[in-house]
């Protein structure tokens, strides 16, 4: 069956609003679905029911199902027709991904056509390695595979600009940094409030502002809406 996935840069808007973006392409990926897995892990500083029911109020308008991952096994994946997966920490949530058995149970139930989404953490989940991720190692880990349903990594909440009087480096110095020790790497720099949807081999660019494919050696593309990178 085809891989459907949806990956956002961000959960909150500019204006403080909780998924409000990410509603009308939700609803058109879900359809029919309801019974909703919410894997809540990337969360810290949160309790995770209530990281859940956040979700949930956020997504009150589509009607769906939503259970915590944190409240059942993996081997429960094939109860659900639909993957969540915020945003928060990603050495976390590949931590605890990996230790609850979900590294490999979310990825057979994608390829086995169970529609995926996340967003910051949850879409860096996507790439096959947690390597452009934009937070701080506070946990090991075990090894920086994620799930590997995407070809390429992503950078979320992708901005370049340097505050002034800021002497570290820029985000593209960063990603330069990450191509000149995996050259044969593509990374998308993806802005808040855009997203990519499709197969995981073909994935279209959406969304008001101008994202940047990066590959070693090149000068960095402009992505704008409708474009495709696999």
């Amino acid at each position: 069956m085809s891989t459907q996935l949806l990956l956002f840069s961000n959960s909150r808007s500019a204006d403080g609003s909780y998924l409000t973006h990410a509603v009308e392409p939700l609803r058109a990926l879900a359809g029919e679905r309801r019974k909703t897995l919410f894997v809540p892990f990337a969360g810290v500083t949160t309790n995770w029911d209530d990281y859940t029911a956040n979700v949930a109020n956020g997504l009150a308008g589509l009607g769906l199902e939503i259970t915590g991952a944190h409240t059942v096994d993996a081997d429960a994946a094939g109860r659900f027709d639909l993957i969540l997966v915020g945003g928060g920490n990603t050495f976390q949530l590949v931590a605890e991904c990996r230790r609850r058995g979900w590294l490999q149970a979310i990825p057979e139930r994608v390829r086995a056509g169970t529609p995926y989404s996340g967003w910051s953490a949850g879409a860096n989940l996507a790439c096959p390695t947690l390597c452009t991720t934009n937070d701080m190692p506070i946990v090991d880990p075990g090894g920086f595979d994620a799930l590997g349903l995407i070809g390429f990594q992503i950078n979320p909440h992708y901005n370049n600009a340097l505050p002034p009087g800021h002497q570290g480096e820029t985000r593209n110095d960063r990603i330069a940094e990450f191509l000149v020790a995996n050259p044969r790497v593509t990374v998308v720099g993806l802005p808040e409030g855009d997203w990519l949807a499709g197969d995981g081999a073909r994935m279209t660019f959406h969304g008001p502002h101008t994202g940047y494919v990066f590959r070693q050696g090149k000068a960095p593309e402009a992505l704008r809406e409708g474009m495709t990178i696999g």
